[in-house]
């Protein structure tokens, strides 16, 4: 299930960036790795996301009443992670309500691309990609790549090694919060030496 020094390398041939680049992205992404101790794919649950695709089916008013009942799991603002295993219970509940838009709400495994991103990764629906995620860091590590190349400003920032760049464009624009920029730069500087 695990990332290999050849995934590495043909993930860097096919963006056409450092060995060194890849391996920073992934070490600072998912912490460790993409899997759980248990096999699960990592994820991260967005309870603001899934306020938005669960209003977009359902309808605002019956996002707001769930919201009421349950805004662990559906809130117009962001918040409530549990982290690791303590995500599944948070995501299953949505599920319960929304599966697609529960798919579309999280980020999955080794590099944390949220399923509302399943296109740019090279799949034609989030079923399809979160299933993926399932099999192997090297699938979250295609599903990078595809979606490193589907956005051109992020390519050439990775390219480029301008972290600061790459991480607002991966990351969004807080990603000074959490020092996304500083920590893949001290880890570039590992991977390269």
């Amino acid at each position: 299930k695990f990332l290999t020094e050849q995934d590495f390398k043909n993930a860097a041939e096919f963006l056409g960036v450092e060995v060194a680049a890849i391996k920073a992205v992934a070490e600072v992404e998912s912490v460790g790795g993409g899997f759980l101790a248990d096999g699960r794919t990592k994820i991260l649950f967005e309870r603001h996301k899934f306020y938005k695709y669960y209003a977009a089916t359902m309808g605002k008013t019956a996002a707001a009443k769930l919201m009421q009942v349950n805004p662990n799991i559906c809130n117009s603002k962001a918040g409530g992670y549990k982290g690791n295993e303590a995500e599944y219970p948070r995501f299953k509940a949505a599920m319960s309500y929304d599966e697609t838009a529960a798919m579309l709400s999280a980020s999955y495994g080794r590099f944390q691309i949220m399923g509302f991103n399943y296109r740019a990764c090279g799949f034609d629906s989030v079923q399809a990609y979160v299933a993926a995620q399932a099999i192997s860091e090297g699938a979250h590590l295609m599903a990078f790549c595809h979606f490193i190349k589907a956005n051109e400003a992020i390519h050439k920032a990775l390219k480029a090694k301008r972290w600061a760049a790459f991480a607002a464009g991966y990351n969004g624009a807080n990603y000074k919060i959490n020092h996304y920029d500083t920590k893949m730069a001290q880890a570039y500087a590992r991977h390269a030496a």
